[in-house]
């Protein structure tokens, strides 16, 4: 049997994200939450508030309209896209007769459901013992119980809340250390990575921006991609070439949301520092969306918040989606882009539009620091031009009768070696800081 649901948007006279959302976008993110479990959204309103109830949240008068509603649609499950205390969510539960979730406790519902790899399970599992122990606080009666003492120590037992409290901070302790041997693996995966010419380039943004479309639009993969928040959440990483005949290894991450829950930052903090760590950061936006500013701020919002800094160097932003803009908003598209000269790239990962300046510009800057230089290579060294292959990035070439002419751009540590191995026509020309132009 599947669970009706009603959806209340509170929205506050001042909100505190400066009003960057409409009612209407905050309330259709809502329902997509519910129904990313699959719940039966039954209804769906939004509550103006000019301050926030300490018992409810919401106004007397609006509880009671809403329990009106929850008995005549027959509702089994209030979602208040808001953050409860315990005292609200059981005052809620008392008026309504039925359960109350918050936002927070929605979305670790999703991520319960979608984490598949043990390290996803164990950092899901964290996050929801942290939303409990905060639960503890008398919301239920029976946990006012006591147990029995031990013979041996006379005086009153334990009660249930405590018993619980102290279960769930045992269990936390476990998962915390299980998790800390996970960020030490990956932070070996990362010192073998630095071993081999691979960087790491890492996909972020909104949830539902069009990541995973993207991600396998460039290896060639087939990771999840459903026009659902939250289709991915466990990290997949893989293979790509530049267009140059680099390589450089691409990382797929979970989606970002507006009032992330901060125990889900917590908790998945060993698997962000995959984008900490990342060489190149591509911020991926659904520019069709009426909120995509207001998502790009969520998103660097969360980038500070992990220790992301100098964006300015590390981070393309990336304009997703451009498919599904009418022809008014596709010339809006490309009059800003010739006005700014450096916009970001307009793409779309179900057609593949603008997906080869989108190669070129990751290649770009992960080419910033690096030298170009001109080689000579006798033309029956070929051992030595597939590790140029294997081992630069081969910008040009040009045959002359026995000898080829090359121009290599490579990594700082590699100079040495290139220049022991290979004659070189001249010096290091300069660093790479080509631009590429916007589509």
């Amino acid at each position: 049997m599947t669970t009706r649901a009603l959806v209340v948007c509170p929205v506050l006279a001042r909100e505190p994200d400066g009003g960057r959302r409409s009612p209407e976008a905050r309330r259709e993110e809502a329902v997509g939450l519910a129904r990313a479990i699959g719940l039966d959204v039954a209804g769906a309103e939004s509550v103006p508030l000019s301050a926030i109830r300490p018992a409810t949240f919401i106004g007397k008068g609006k509880v009671e309209a809403l329990v009106a509603k929850v008995k005549a649609e027959a509702i089994d499950l209030v979602v208040m896209d808001c953050a409860l205390s315990p005292a609200q969510q059981r005052n809620l539960e008392k008026a309504f007769g039925c359960k109350v979730i918050d936002r927070t406790g929605l979305i670790l519902e999703i991520f319960g459901e979608r984490a598949r790899t043990a390290e996803g399970a164990l950092q899901v599992e964290l996050a929801h013992l942290k939303y409990q122990r905060s639960r503890l606080v008398r919301s239920w009666t029976h946990l006012e119980r006591q147990r029995g003492g031990f013979g041996f120590l006379g005086g009153p037992g334990e009660t249930q809340i405590e018993t619980d409290r102290r279960l769930i901070g045992e269990r936390i302790v476990r998962i915390e250390r299980e998790l800390e041997a996970v960020k030490k693996r990956r932070g070996l995966q990362r010192a073998s990575r630095s071993a081999v010419p691979f960087s790491v380039v890492a996909l972020v943004g909104y949830t539902n921006a069009g990541k995973s479309t993207l991600f396998n639009r460039l290896t060639r993969a087939q990771v999840m991609a459903a026009d659902m928040l939250f289709a991915t959440l466990d990290p997949t990483m893989r293979l790509i070439r530049l267009p140059h005949g680099g390589s450089a290894i691409l990382s797929d991450t979970v989606g970002f949301i507006s009032d992330l829950p901060t125990t889900l930052i917590s908790a998945f903090r060993a698997t962000l520092e995959e984008v900490v760590a990342a060489d190149v950061i591509v911020h991926v936006r659904d520019i069709s969306h009426a909120d995509s500013d207001a998502q790009a701020h969520d998103v660097e919002a969360v980038l500070d918040e992990i220790g992301v800094a100098d964006h300015a160097d590390r981070v393309i932003e990336v304009w997703n989606k451009v498919d599904l803009l009418d022809a008014d908003a596709r010339a809006a598209l490309a009059s800003e882009q010739e006005t700014n000269g450096a916009a970001p790239l307009a793409i779309s990962a179900t057609t593949g539009e603008g997906i080869d300046h989108l190669l070129a510009g990751i290649e770009d800057r992960l080419a910033r620091g690096r030298k170009e230089v001109e080689l000579v290579l006798d033309a029956s060294d070929g051992q030595g031009l597939h590790w140029l292959y294997e081992h630069a990035e081969v910008i040009s070439r040009s045959d002359e009768d026995d000898r080829l002419r090359l121009r290599v751009r490579v990594a700082p540590d590699q100079i040495e070696r290139v220049k022991r191995r290979f004659a070189l026509s001249r010096e290091p020309v300069r660093s790479s800081r080509r631009r590429v132009a916007g589509p």
